[in-house]
């Protein structure tokens, strides 16, 4: 693939494999999030993580039955996700954990923006019939 960068003031076109456009993709998008965050921050001091941890929600301790429960979720939703196939994993968790849109997905993965959806779509369903046939127990 080619990626187009700035050096110097001069942009170069240069010819990289998949794997290091997806890192630049995805650093061009936190450098993105992090640009809002910033601009969101209304007073003038520097924008760093001291102040999100001193001034954010408080500190929040877990306790062993929260982190229990949180690793029982977790390992149920990884068996949903092991019942999927290898693409449908993928692009379901670039969508879901990493933010990514449709489109973008299409362009990592090399396929259409429709596809993309449908496997999204047919890994939401398996969570939503894992989910349903969870509660009717």
């Amino acid at each position: 693939m080619e990626v187009t960068i700035n050096y110097n003031g001069q942009a170069v076109t240069v010819e990289v494999t998949l794997e290091v456009y997806e890192f630049l993709d995805r650093a061009d998008h936190k450098t993105e999030n992090l640009f809002h965050e910033q601009r969101r921050h209304w007073d003038g001091r520097e924008f760093d993580e001291y102040i999100i941890t001193t001034e954010g929600v408080g500190t929040y301790g877990e306790t062993p039955e929260e982190y229990l429960c949180r690793m029982e979720t977790l390992h149920e939703l990884m068996a949903v996700l092991d019942t999927c196939t290898e693409a449908q994993r993928r692009r379901f968790l670039l969508y879901a954990l990493d933010g990514l849109s449709l489109a973008e997905i299409g362009v990592l993965c090399g396929c259409s923006k429709v596809a993309v959806y449908q496997s999204v779509e047919a890994v939401r369903k398996k969570f939503i019939n894992f989910f349903e046939n969870r509660l009717n127990e």
